[in-house]
């Protein structure tokens, strides 16, 4: 039954991605809200900023407003690449880490981004989620990086938080990338309005196109 279960939810997500297509629909893209008391609403005006940039940028047509999904919705299947964020405790219900496996098994993409605080927690619970699968560090020669934008050293440094360098993680299931973990980085805080972090320009668009490349690597993957 299972097996039967993601066959559908990959149809499902190819049929819906060929519709779009064919009627130049507008693709969503969405921000996961989770349970633990983390703050998975914590950078609001990232997500709308990025899909801003892609749209300009790759000539992507995401629309303007991404949705926000609950990890163990069927409604995540609507959604090609989702987001989590956020400084603090997240956890997963079982029903939850099944929906999510099932997710990305069937073809969908997860981008975690560590505000700060996060890490412990996302580990311990992506673990649940992929019990056979560690993050591994991806070279910096992995396509991820060399999208419409190179970045030879990997992910870029935006917010200082441990004086670490910042590290690029994944989860490689069956030879395909389903997860991306920026750790030390804090790309999402360098896509939101200026407003919000008051960043050097040249800061800001290091982190928006190192995010326009997770979208590049994720809708032509």
């Amino acid at each position: 039954m299972y097996r039967i279960l993601k066959i559908a939810f990959t149809l499902i997500l190819f049929l819906a991605f060929l519709a779009g297509q064919s009627q130049n629909a507008p693709v969503k893209i969405a921000l996961i809200k989770y349970n633990g008391g983390g703050d998975w609403y914590a950078d609001p005006t990232a997500l709308p900023n990025l899909i801003t940039f892609c749209n300009e940028q790759l000539k992507t047509n995401i629309n303007s407003e991404p949705a926000t999904v609950e990890v163990g919705s069927i409604d995540i299947f609507n959604y090609p690449f989702v987001h989590i964020t956020g400084h603090g405790n997240i956890i997963f219900s079982e029903s939850e880490k099944a929906n999510l496996r099932t997710y990305l098994e069937a073809g969908g993409f997860l981008h975690i981004d560590d505000n700060y605080g996060l890490d412990k927690y996302i580990r311990r619970e992506m673990k649940k989620v992929f019990p056979e699968l560690d993050f591994v560090e991806l070279p910096y020669s992995h396509p991820i990086y060399h999208q419409k934008f190179d970045f030879d050293n990997g992910l870029p440094k935006i917010h200082e938080h441990d004086n670490k360098p910042p590290q690029g993680f994944g989860l490689i299931w069956k030879d395909r990338l389903v997860c991306f973990y920026s750790y030390e980085s804090d790309i999402s805080d360098g896509w939101e309005d200026p407003a919000v972090h008051n960043d050097p320009w040249e800061v800001r668009q290091k982190a928006l196109q190192m995010g326009a490349n997770l979208i590049s690597f994720v809708f032509n993957q």
